[in-house]
Parts: structure tokens; sequence; C-alpha cells
């Protein structure tokens, strides 16, 4: 099989496909991931999701995967994140490795990922400086020069996370993320079975407290990230992740705290571009 073998591990899922440029080739495994799960479960579920692909044993992987993780040795930092804690300290490329067979593992952080293939192949292909932002469970980000994801530089935020940003001297997380929406929409008096889906409905529907809300957590979204853009020289801001299906609703909000920012793009297919983006990864690696 031609390409190159691919894993895309968020907090909910994994998927695996063989990747030809920004091709797939063939099909797109998924499988469901807990992220309160063992490391047996963990394991099980990405071996899973790979074994289908009948890749070449002498490839090596690229592998999409959420920080806190030591990327060039294949260690899961995972603590106090809400996610993955039972993985701490686990040689995952050792661990995977023995499970299918795999050569080697090129990782790299998920938002890089994404905003690495959306420079290679997406939205922000030709642009020399771009910056491609995830909103789900959290907020991830990857700064793209010339292709190349970088972690430090003018506008760049602590190791290239804008989840480590402040509003205010609030975490950004604390403001905007899918926990925070929640709950800000239950201390509201919201349905506490809602989720951001539904709290976007409601405020298309002329809610006034889940509009409040959203206009809330995307002006802290704006007020943390726009003078980054700036001092970045970012030409163009590429947006993916579950909430994007509302952002022609949060945009608006989102500009209100961060005027002169660059052109907003949403990414086609972010799995894809995430794919994409290991694959190159490993590819260069």
């Amino acid at each position: 099989m031609t390409g190159i073998p691919v894993l895309e591990i968020g907090g909910t899922h994994v998927c695996a496909a063989v990747v030809d440029g920004r091709q797939i080739v063939g099909t797109i495994q998924k499988r469901p991931l807990r992220a309160d799960g063992t490391a047996e479960e963990f394991l099980a579920a990405v071996a899973g999701a790979a074994a289908p692909l009948a890749a070449d044993p002498a490839a090596t992987w690229g592998v999409a995967i959420p920080d806190p993780f030591d990327y060039a040795r294949g260690i899961a930092l995972f603590e106090g994140v809400g996610k993955f804690e039972a993985l701490r300290g686990l040689d995952v490329g050792a661990a995977l490795g023995a499970r299918i067979g795999a050569a080697g593992f090129a990782f790299l952080n998920d938002a890089d990922a994404f905003a690495l293939g959306e420079w290679a192949y997406g939205a922000a292909h030709g642009t020399r400086r771009c910056v491609g932002v995830t909103l789900g469970t959290g907020v991830g980000s990857g700064w793209i020069v010339d292709g190349r994801a970088v972690t430090e530089g003018p506008g760049v935020p602590p190791d290239g996370k804008v989840h480590r940003l402040t509003v205010d001297g609030t975490p950004l997380e604390d403001r905007m993320s899918r926990r925070a929406i929640r709950a800000a929409h239950r201390a509201a008096g919201g349905d506490p079975g809602a989720d951001v889906a539904d709290i976007a409905a409601a405020a298309r529907a002329g809610d006034a407290a889940a509009t409040a809300v959203l206009r809330a957590a995307l002006g802290a979204l704006g007020a943390a990230l726009g003078p980054c853009l700036r001092a970045f020289g970012a030409e163009l801001l590429v947006v993916g992740g579950s909430m994007t299906g509302s952002w022609d609703l949060f945009e608006p909000w989102f500009r209100a705290a961060a005027p002169d920012l660059p052109p907003v793009a949403v990414a086609a297919d972010a799995t894809a571009s995430a794919l994409a983006g290991a694959a190159r990864h490993a590819r260069a690696g």
C-alpha cells in the first residue's frame, strides 16, 4: 500500500489512515477513546484502529497527539489535564510498536498537525505565516512559518500553546473551552445537559443567557489571541474542531474583542488536515 500510515489521537477518538499527500488511501478507521480509561484500553483502541490498514512494517508512522507529551521520545506526560492520566510515563512509541509492528513513530502535537496540513494542502496554502486553532474540548494552536511549526518568536505564546494564555489573570480555557462554556451556561440557569452546539442553537433562537455566555467565551478568545496574531504577522487564521459548525455565529464576538485581525477561514475537514500534517511530518523526519 502506497502512502504514509498515520494516527490522529484526540480526547474522545483515534483515527488511522494511510495518506498520500492530502489524499486518504482507502478508508479512515475510527475508534472511540475513553479519556479516563486505562493504558491497556488506550493501546487496544489505537491498535484496533491501526490494524485494518495493513501498513508496511518498515514504515514510520506519523502520530498527532495532544500535549503534554514528550514528542521527541514518545513518552506521555499527561497529568492534571483531565485526559489520559493513566498513560503518564508510558513509552507510547514502544508500546504501540510492539502491538502494530511499526518500525517507528514520528510524534507531533495534534494542533500543529492540523495547522501544518492546512498550510500544505488547505485554506492556508500559499501563505508564509499562518496559525491554526482548534476549538473543541479545549483550545489548541499551531504556528507555522514557511511550513515549519514554531514554538517561539514574536507573538508566539509559551511553547506555541494558546491555552497557556490568560485573560484578566484567568487561564484562557477557564473562559473558553467546552467545560467552561457548559459551566457558565449552567450557572446562568441553562439546561445542565446542554452541550456547546445546544447553547449555540439557543443563542440563534434569541436566548439571552446563551448569547451572553458565548459572547463572553469568544470575547476571551479574541482578547487572548488577537495580540499574538498581530505580533506574529499571521496572514491567515484557520479554525477547526467541533465548535466551528457555529463559527458564523461566533466570529463577530471573536472579532469584537480583537480588532485588526487577519482573515479567518474555517477548515473544510480538520481531521483530514491533521492526518495530512502528520504524514508530512513523518515524511520530513
